[in-house]
């Protein structure tokens, strides 16, 4: 069916130059997949370098909301360009894109690096979100461009892992580079790989181009990319505020929604859209797509409530945080390989769903973490959990690019990183609120007794009730802190697990026969 839909589209053309085919396939892999790890790397390395752009000696004296939007600026801006970036990569090549994209994210990473205020870390933040957005839809597209079907599955494997790595590797490589440098060391780490990334691309990928261009859809580019601002923006407000019915965050959300329903119309009118609608009459498309959002909204929340738990209630350096994360990064590394195997033999299907409830376990198994609970056990739980999302978005990724059209492999890459984002952006926001409403619900009768403000203060997280206890001499209030810490993560936890067991429902639903509507 969505065969006839497409069947006006440009023929497309991969001029793959001799160095990007034989054995330099896997070389030029290298590249894409170093290219996603500055990307990845940095959407978690900052998280250790909070504490210090607070201090008004070592970083920027930045205040609490300041610090959220370093962060948020970064996502927000990554998550609504993404589209962007697709079409542009479709209209005028990924490799092209790809490399632009690297100019811009190792620019504006030395321009982070080097700011003098948290304003403008936050804008220069915002800058790098625009390079990762034309670097992220390129990288899989060069990947379909580079392998065949046969390799094809693998290779998008080996790129899953590699997301993978750099997510827990974030941490780690943040607190030991603030062990021995400024906070600015954070951002400068990305440079070296981008020259790297830049002169491997330059030699080592192919220059794809289309006989016939695919058409630019202006409207269709403002739209989506004011559509899911505005719902991003609501979302990233919503968790930061803890109030879902203020108007400052159900404006955007509702008026983003209304964009967004715009743009679909629009599109389904369109003789070029920007991206083709009608691929979500694929089920798999769909299924695949629902899939991977759901799957980094409970991994994002889980590593979000996972590092308070390590340097809070356990009291560990980012450098020690980081450290206990990498069997996360390991397991991620081992599953996806796995995975591409299994799915030739059993299916999409059955593997996805039972990497995603397994994953559910682990997420479920939080409840079961203390203050006294041995590593040896948080390793294996972080090794599972590693290896069942692995195995459940590898799949997923190879699913959503084998029913594309060539000359949308842009756009589909586009709405896989989309999805990515979309998902890690509610999992912090709504997990993030939830574990905040929770913690100041069951911390509040051990605050009896404090004044008002000091009470208030002390009620928002578990490192200001700690923050107050130091001041006021009060050590019991550090082991209300944990105390309550732990019950709102167990519940928070328990979200996040049912959300994992929607997405196995999700992809055993839209894989549950033989294919008959790949595009």
């Amino acid at each position: 069916m969505v065969q006839q839909l497409a069947g006006h589209r440009p023929e497309r053309e991969t001029a793959s130059p001799a160095g990007a085919t034989g054995s330099r396939r896997w070389p030029a892999l290298a590249v894409l997949v170093l290219a996603q790890l500055a990307v990845w790397l940095d959407n978690t390395i900052l998280n250790v370098a909070l504490n210090t752009l607070a201090s008004p000696d070592e970083g920027l004296a930045a205040s609490t909301n300041q610090l959220q939007w370093s962060i948020s600026s970064y996502t927000l801006i990554f998550a609504v360009m993404l589209f962007t970036g697709g079409v542009l990569g479709d209209r005028y090549g990924h490799r092209r894109l790809l490399v632009t994209g690297l100019l811009v994210f190792g620019a504006a990473s030395l321009w982070a690096a080097l700011s003098s205020s948290a304003p403008e870390l936050i804008i220069a933040r915002g800058a790098m979100g625009v390079g990762s957005a034309l670097i992220m839809p390129a990288t899989l597209s060069l990947i379909s461009a580079v392998f065949d079907e046969r390799e094809r599955a693998t290779a998008i494997a080996i790129w899953s892992g590699g997301s993978g790595l750099a997510i827990a590797a974030g941490p780690l490589v943040g607190g030991a580079l603030l062990e021995r440098f400024w906070w600015g060391s954070v951002f400068l780490v990305n440079v070296p790989i981008v020259v790297v990334a830049l002169a491997g691309a330059m030699v080592l990928l192919p220059a794809a181009r289309t006989r016939t261009r695919t058409g630019l859809d202006p409207l269709g580019v403002l739209l989506s990319t004011a559509g899911l601002g505005a719902v991003v923006y609501g979302v990233i407000e919503g968790g930061h505020r803890g109030d879902w019915t203020s108007t400052v965050v159900l404006g955007p959300l509702l008026g983003g929604l209304l964009v967004l329903a715009v743009f679909v119309a629009v599109e389904l009118r369109v003789a070029t859209p920007s991206f083709d609608l009608r691929l979500f009459a694929s089920s798999r498309f769909t299924g695949a797509s629902v899939s991977v959002m759901l799957t980094f909204f409970s991994l994002s929340g889980s590593m979000f409530y996972t590092s308070f738990y390590l340097q809070g209630v356990r009291g560990q350096t980012p450098f020690e945080a980081g450290l206990n994360l990498l069997p996360v990064a390991v397991g991620v590394l081992l599953g996806a390989p796995v995975s591409a195997r299994l799915v030739r033999a059993l299916g999409v299907g059955p593997v996805v769903s039972f990497a995603m409830l397994t994953a559910a376990a682990t997420f479920w198994a939080y409840v079961r973490l203390d203050l006294d609970t041995a590593m040896v056990w948080f390793w294996l739980l972080m090794l599972v959990q590693g290896l069942a999302l692995g195995a459940a978005v590898a799949p997923t990724t190879e699913a959503i690019m084998a029913v594309l059209p060539k000359e949308h492999t842009g756009a589909g890459s586009a709405v896989n990183n989309s999805m990515r984002q979309i998902g890690g952006v509610l999992g912090v926001a709504v997990l993030g609120s939830l574990l905040t409403s929770a913690y100041g619900s069951d911390v509040e009768p051990s605050l009896a007794g404090l004044p008002g403000p000091v009470a208030e203060t002390a009620r928002q997280s578990a490192e200001a009730t700690r923050a107050v206890a130091a001041q006021a001499h009060l050590p019991r209030l550090v082991d209300a802190a944990d105390r309550s810490f732990l019950h709102a993560m167990h519940l928070t936890s328990v979200v996040g697990a049912c959300v994992a067991v929607l997405g196995a429902v999700v992809v055993l639903v839209a894989f549950r026969r033989p294919a008959s509507d790949t595009l």
